[in-house]
């Protein structure tokens, strides 16, 4: 009985943090979670494909596809953006498919080449949070 509802604390604990990190995070902080999640997802779906665990797997995928297309690509401004937003929201649109063929044919080399182009994104991200156009409260997520 204690252990669930240790177990239930912590989580609650947790989303607590993680709610006031995202409630105090800058735009720029905001796409750095969003592509962690996405890269934890993706890890919990290869997990789950290993073990043969089928439904758990579906969701992993599909919470990684949802964060993709309702947060990241949400979050893309196309018209500040110009091309490089347009070039993202197709490769966006391309991991979305690779997700999906991954999880229809359990294919982990899917999972693995957008695990690869998230990674590089998320890299060209993190060098770019010390510009001083991303370090102004009054710009916008690209």
């Amino acid at each position: 009985m204690f252990a669930t509802t240790g177990y239930k604390s912590a989580n609650a604990y947790r989303n607590m943090d993680l709610e006031t990190g995202i409630q105090s995070a800058s735009p720029h902080k905001l796409v750095l979670l969003l592509l962690e999640g996405v890269g934890l997802s993706i890890s919990r779906a290869r997990q789950h494909m290993r073990q043969r665990e089928i439904p758990e797997k579906g969701k992993a995928i599909s919470n990684a596809i949802s964060i993709i297309g309702d947060g990241l690509k949400a979050s893309l401004d196309m018209e500040r953006g110009g091309p490089l937003a347009e070039q993202l929201a197709g490769l966006y649109d391309y991991m979305c498919l690779r997700l999906l063929y991954a999880n229809l044919h359990n294919e982990e080399a899917a999972l693995d080449e957008v695990a690869g182009l998230l990674g590089e994104i998320k890299v060209a991200w993190e060098e770019i949070a010390n510009d001083p156009a991303v370090l102004s409260p009054n710009q916008a997520a690209a």
